[in-house]
């Protein structure tokens, strides 16, 4: 059984870059780990996912070429590295654990197993 600690955010600057990863209670090998946000007054996204073999990751178009998912099985942890922050960035970030299905051109959210507790993103202008 696994289940997703809460990761690291914080206050950004624009442009800025931030790190933040997330630490499976159990085995994450076994599963696909991706990263969702939400922002107040809009619905949750998916922002980047990646197969549970790494070789397969989604990135949303929003974040394609700033953001980098990684993942490293014998940590049990997903990374999260975002460049070139930007206000709209700025959200709670869930990582989740399961499975890395695609719907409507995004990561299947009902796909996910188990999920962080979230953390806050700001970026300041």
């Amino acid at each position: 059984r696994s289940s997703c600690r809460r990761p690291g955010g914080g206050l950004v600057q624009a442009g800025d870059s931030l790190r933040i990863s997330c630490a499976a209670s159990g085995t994450s090998r076994n599963y696909a780990m991706g990263w969702f946000r939400q922002a107040p007054g809009k619905e949750r996204e998916c922002v980047t996912a990646i197969s549970e073999s790494g070789i397969s990751k989604y990135y949303a178009d929003s974040v394609k070429g700033r953001f980098t998912i990684s993942r490293d099985n014998a940590k049990n942890a997903v990374y999260l590295q975002m460049n070139s922050l930007k206000p709209e960035d700025a959200a709670v970030y869930y990582c989740a654990a399961g499975k890395f299905k695609m719907l409507a051109g995004t990561i299947d959210a009902r796909g996910m197993d188990y999920w962080g507790k979230g953390t806050l993103v700001t970026v300041s202008s």
